[in-house]
């Protein structure tokens, strides 16, 4: 199979005709074969009903149905575990992410070898004060902190090799960092397409303010994942050492200053009266805290069943 379409969507019963007619009109104009796979997040509304009519006229449509509202990751992840086809494609269901883009993505992943195809709306129909220069922001930190150049890492339109998505686990709300998550598996062509984006014509936004603080916090937890999630000693451990030391060496200095002045017979104060002194005491604790942390997360990797989970890219 050449292409697997993967749409998550949740209360979007207006679009899913028209996308789908869409859809079935450039994949027999371009003969792929293909499977549209929906994945509904537990609507609310009649996007269910929709689609087991789409269905049942068209054999290439399956559907998940989630008995509640999971939220966009969970279904990735489950329409990644189900997907067929060469290359997968993931489009939003609300008509915004032009299906005329799919031609290009997939000559991208087959012909170019991209691992990963990320869709960057250039020119937005939707972009306000509030939503463009957060959204500028959090691009921008994405891009220094991961070392992945991409213009709009959350862009729903996607072209992905099926291997990254079989080696690739999503989860909490990390979709909107799935390239950074190939890239730490080892699938380093990633690349950009400017693709055209369309104005909402249906429903309303599905995403507030609140997920550009998420968006920091989640870029924060999939760095630190990446990098120290089979040996968190490494982080903890140092940390707390030093810490450990600077307060042992505050502490020491402060003992041997005031014998020093007790000695030359000079005025001094005891250590316990010096504020700097319950500083480095408190340095001394928080030190031997994390590097138990690191101590008790080392234990924790040890006696994981991924451990030992490494990506094989070919044998002989």
């Amino acid at each position: 199979m050449d292409i697997s379409l993967l749409i998550p969507l949740y209360n979007e019963e207006e679009s899913l005709p028209e996308l789908t007619a869409w859809i079935e009109q450039v994949m027999q104009a371009n003969a792929y074969s293909y499977e549209l796979l929906f994945v509904d997040d537990g609507s609310r509304d009649n996007s269910w009903t929709v689609i087991q009519q789409l269905a049942a006229a068209n054999a290439n449509i399956h559907a998940i149905r989630f008995r509640r509202n999971y939220g966009k990751s969970a279904a990735l992840y489950c329409g990644f575990e189900a997907a067929q086809g060469d290359v997968v494609i993931t489009l939003d269901a609300d008509l915004q992410d032009s299906p005329d883009e799919i031609p290009e993505l997939y000559r991208m992943v087959k012909e170019s070898h991209y691992d990963v195809v990320s869709g960057w709306k250039k020119k937005r129909y939707d972009s306000t004060i509030a939503k463009n220069i957060p959204s500028k922001i959090y691009n921008t930190a994405a891009r220094l902190i991961t070392g992945v150049h991409l213009h709009d890492m959350n862009s729903g339109l996607k072209a992905y090799r099926k291997t990254v998505v079989k080696s690739i686990e999503v989860y909490g709300e990390m979709h909107r960092y799935i390239p950074v998550l190939a890239k730490q598996a080892g699938f380093a062509k990633i690349g950009e397409k400017v693709v055209q984006h369309r104005a909402r014509k249906f429903g309303v936004s599905k995403f507030g303010f609140s997920r550009f603080v998420n968006g920091f916090l989640d870029l924060a937890s999939v760095v630190f994942i990446g990098k120290f999630g089979k040996n968190p000693m490494h982080i903890f451990g140092l940390i707390g050492t030093l810490m450990f030391l600077a307060g042992g060496f505050i502490a020491a200095w402060l003992i041997a200053a005031k014998l020093l002045s007790q000695n030359h017979g000079e005025m001094f104060r005891a250590v316990t009266d010096q504020p700097l002194f319950y500083l480095a005491l408190a340095t001394l604790i928080i030190g031997v805290q994390l590097f138990l942390a690191g101590f008790i997360g080392e234990l924790i990797t040890r006696n994981s069943g991924e451990r030992n989970k490494y990506l094989i890219d070919e044998t002989l």
